[in-house]
């Protein structure tokens, strides 16, 4: 009896070993379940590195380029790149009446099930439309984003895969919801593009800094710039205009700009008609639907013909004077200034008296006749400045310079130049007078890869004051839907009556043409006064479009 308690007790001891081997089993386990999970935690070799979006190498297709760095930020719900679609054509082959309600009965049983009613709202979710060349498929012309606010996070994907499209000439950004730092943040990406980008549009997205003027920078390479709808008022124009020119610099890339629809009025398009004073680069402009009245249509129509310099304008043209014949002086090299002078000296001395006499004369001759081959590049800044001063109104710099002469008298005239710095009382003034008129007939020469400063251009003197030619280079203003009465259309006459003048008396083709279109039509005045009748009778013979509708009727006929 004293065994089976015993037996019994010693039952659960007996299992032991095996509870010891199972407890082994678990923990050799748990050791594999570690591994395992330390084996799914480290990545296979060679897959870390291609999800990395600083190590993807861009292909120039932006479809595959956007979705795969998106995809490798961690961006899951990202925007889709379409083909933008073109408008339908007109002529399109209607359907029978009586399949229209069998097509209708068709919409209706596929609108029940739940990818159709999907599939209607794919065109409310962010899409990247795109253009394509017709000549390579994959290769993108046009961007165009609307509709959905852009951030950084996708700002930064097209830092990387736009840089790739080599054809891109366009982005069209139409109510993304650009805020100061995005803005900034897309103009950083701009130079980044290939350089066949030119077109930038920017519209419905108002922002309060009024910061759109960073567009426009002096390493700006944008030539179309739209910023439509965006309530842009007098802060912002003022900050175009000085973008567009001020007294020490200006744009020279930008062609068009477009700011329609916006909250312009007087005080703004003065800015910006400071802005056209000094720039030569701008061909088309647009300030319609905003809210410019007399007072600023006015100020635009002065820019248009000659306008009187400031004293401050002055200063720096003379100062511009003072650098011009600096830097001419320091190119002429000194063998031709003092070398030859000195042995033409010598030559004198050798001769008759008959001689002597007969070179004062020809000399004399030639510090009257001023030709042009007599060192263009020798002139004094202070003489510079004293013939601009002397200029009478309304008289031309270059007026009365003859031809050039032979290659004798003008080297004969080259000598008289160092005697002449040298004496004093009259044969120096006759020598000022002949390098200012050489200096302002080199200035009118505009060289292909160097544009001359505006301050440069001969000017007219009247009741002691400079006026310096309008802008001719300006050749589309449209000031359509605005606030313009009689009073400034009276301004704009006399700026198209001299533009008109102007380029009928142009002696060269390079020059410019001056305002081919005016639009100031919607405005509170009367259609049929005289004045906007005659501005209509001036400016239908220039303007290129109808002239060409024109050639085509006669042609025709």
């Amino acid at each position: 009896m004293s065994s089976e308690p015993s037996a019994t007790g010693t039952s659960p001891r007996t299992p032991r070993p095996g509870a010891q081997k199972s407890s082994g089993a678990v923990t050799k386990k748990g050791d594999r379940a570690a591994k395992d999970k330390t084996a799914s935690a480290l990545p296979p070799v060679g897959e870390e590195e291609p999800k990395n979006p600083e190590e993807y190498q861009c292909t120039g297709v932006l479809e595959t380029d956007f979705a795969e760095l998106c995809t490798r930020s961690g961006y899951t719900d990202f925007p889709k790149v379409v083909t933008r679609p073109r408008a339908q054509q007109s002529s399109v082959p209607s359907a029978s009446l009586t399949e229209k309600p069998a097509q209708d009965d068709q919409r209706l049983s596929a609108s029940c099930s739940q990818n159709s009613l999907e599939s209607k709202y794919v065109f409310f979710r962010p899409t990247i439309q795109v253009e394509l060349e017709q000549e390579d498929s994959k290769a993108v012309k046009e961007i165009y984003i609307r509709g959905w606010k852009v951030e950084d996070r996708i700002l930064g994907i097209f830092s990387k895969c736009l840089p790739s499209l080599s054809q891109l000439q366009a982005i069209n950004l139409w109510k993304v919801g650009l805020t100061d730092k995005t803005l900034t943040t897309f103009i950083a990406l701009l130079p980044l593009c290939s350089s066949t980008l030119r077109k930038v549009s920017l519209e419905g997205n108002p922002i309060p800094e009024q910061s759109f003027n960073k567009l426009m920078g002096l390493d700006s390479t944008i030539v179309h710039l739209s910023l439509r709808n965006n309530n842009i008022n007098n802060h912002g124009a003022q900050l175009l205009g000085q973008a567009l020119s001020t007294l020490h610099n200006s744009n020279r890339t930008l062609v068009s700009l477009n700011l329609a629809f916006n909250h312009i009025g007087d005080e703004g398009a003065g800015y910006i008609a400071d802005g056209l004073r000094l720039n030569r680069s701008l061909l088309w402009l647009s300030l319609a639907h905003n809210r410019i009245q007399d007072k600023g249509a006015l100020k635009l129509a002065e820019v248009l013909h000659p306008f009187e310099l400031t004293h401050r304008e002055v200063v720096e043209r003379r100062r511009l004077l003072l650098v011009k014949g600096t830097q001419e002086r320091s190119r002429s090299p000194s063998s031709s200034r003092y070398g030859d002078s000195k042995a033409d000296r010598e030559k004198p001395q050798t001769l008759g008296i008959s001689n002597i006499a007969l070179v004062d004369k020809q000399e004399k001759m030639q510090s009257l006749k001023a030709p042009k081959g007599l060192g263009k590049k020798k002139e004094k800044s202070g003489e510079v400045v004293k013939r601009e001063e002397k200029l009478g109104p309304g008289q031309s710099p270059t007026q009365g310079t003859p031809k050039k002469e032979d290659a004798t008298k003008a080297g004969k005239g080259k000598v008289t130049i160092p005697e002449q710095k040298m004496s004093k009382g009259k044969g120096t003034k006759m020598a000022a007078k002949e390098k200012r008129s050489i200096l302002l007939e080199s200035e009118l020469v505009v060289e292909a890869t160097e544009m001359v400063n505006p301050l440069l251009e001969p000017v007219e003197h009247r009741d002691g004051k400079v006026f310096l030619p309008g802008n001719k280079v300006l050749l589309h203003l449209n000031l359509l839907r605005n606030q313009i009465t009689e009073v400034g259309l009276e301004g704009f006459l006399t700026a198209v009556q001299y533009q008109v003048q102007v380029s009928k008396s142009r002696t060269s083709s390079k020059a410019p043409l001056g305002l081919l279109w005016l639009s100031l039509a919607k405005n509170r005045f009367d259609p049929q006064c005289q004045t906007h009748i005659m501005i209509q009778e001036l400016m239908l013979p220039r303007d290129p479009v109808k002239a060409k509708a024109r050639e085509e009727e006669a042609a025709a006929t």
